[in-house]
């Protein structure tokens, strides 16, 4: 099986779940990690409020001993906080640096913040340099990039000239996400970008994100671009199962069964485990609704899940949902793979 090196960090699959605001919390991390997943990476925090310190920061920050290898993930504008953020989170215990030029949320973007950075190459030239002399070699450093602010050449000048100083201060992998931060989320993400970078960067290391929602899409991205690794963000979302999937299809194997009712239970019911373990048992089941409404991809009756998880308020409503929709598998259709999204599959989109 391909395997994957981000600095000293050596991985034994090409695969890694991607930091998820809202999402990729100890939780949803852990589960990866049972699930298959090799490496996560931590929601992204802002660089101001780990710089800040604190009782608040350190206990929403925590990592526990089995939640190795993970990356913290920070953004924000300000170069020198840039750089007391990452060691704080080295000695928090993270294991590497993500430095976040991705993000096109608006709000983010007019702070000048992920995306925005990428319209401004001295000053994510010089977040790097920070981040990388703080955590002076004691942990990799990596960055999380779009394609650019938009399709015109001198924004594609501008993120090869952010790409080139990445790796020449020191960054041991880059992520590139092939849409661009105008596009946010919108149409498909340009994989041809991605094998044009890796032929650009050689023999440095290069991760690939977008329209990763199925393993089969893993291995073509793997595949078609060259690049080294995949970086599984909504795919991740509610199938957790992607990422053994994935192992399959590198290791030469046919595609497993789609999961079925009891194994979709038992991870659930895992999910709700871990979160209860950190939020307390009240606030874990309100919590749980958006992952639960992406567990009900899943399922046969997918549209009368989504509604029960949506209204679930207390433990014993989250219960009952399980009870009542996870327990007997043969009142149900057989179970189909998750979808891709209809809008990429309208779109002809086989490459994302």
């Amino acid at each position: 099986m391909k395997t994957l090196s981000i600095g000293t960090i050596q991985l034994d699959a090409p695969v890694v779940q991607a930091a998820l605001s809202g999402y990729s919390d100890a939780p949803m991390r852990r589960l990866a990690l049972e699930y298959g997943c090799p490496y996560t990476v931590n929601e992204v925090v802002l660089d101001r409020f780990v710089a800040e310190g604190g009782r608040k920061m350190r206990r929403m920050l925590a990592i526990g001993a089995d939640d190795h290898p993970v990356a913290g993930q920070l953004m924000g504008s300000e170069p020198v906080q840039f750089g007391e953020a990452a060691a704080e989170l080295v000695d928090l215990g993270y294991d590497a640096i993500d430095i976040n030029f991705g993000c096109p949320v608006r709000k983010v973007l007019g702070r000048c913040r992920g995306g925005f950075l990428l319209s401004t190459p001295p000053v994510a030239c010089e977040i790097i340099r920070r981040v990388c002399d703080s955590v002076a070699g004691r942990v990799p450093v990596t960055v999380k990039m779009r394609r650019g602010t938009d399709d015109t050449p001198e924004s594609e000048r501008r993120f090869f000239t952010i790409l080139d100083a990445a790796y020449a201060l020191g960054c041991a992998a880059v992520t590139v996400h092939g849409r661009s931060v105008v596009q946010r989320y919108v149409g498909p993400c340009s994989w041809p970008f991605l094998g044009k970078v890796k032929a650009h960067v050689g023999d440095r290391v290069l991760l690939g994100s977008g329209d990763l929602f199925t393993a089969a899409d893993c291995l073509r991205m793997l595949e078609q671009t060259g690049i080294d690794g995949v970086s599984i963000a909504r795919g991740a979302i509610g199938n957790p199962f992607i990422f053994n999937e994935v192992r399959e299809l590198l290791a030469g194997r046919p595609l497993p069964d789609a999961p079925s009712i009891a194994e979709q239970r038992a991870a659930i019911r895992r999910h709700m485990d871990l979160m209860a373990s950190v939020y307390g048992e009240t606030r874990a089941s309100v919590l749980f609704r958006k992952f639960g409404v992406r567990y009900s991809e899943l399922h046969p009756c997918h549209e009368d899940v989504k509604t029960a998880f949506v209204q679930v308020r207390t433990p014993d409503d989250f219960g009952l949902v399980v009870e009542r929709w996870y327990a007997d598998a043969d009142c149900y259709p057989p179970v189909q793979r998750r979808a891709r999204p209809e809008a990429l599959v309208a779109a002809g989109a086989t490459m994302g």
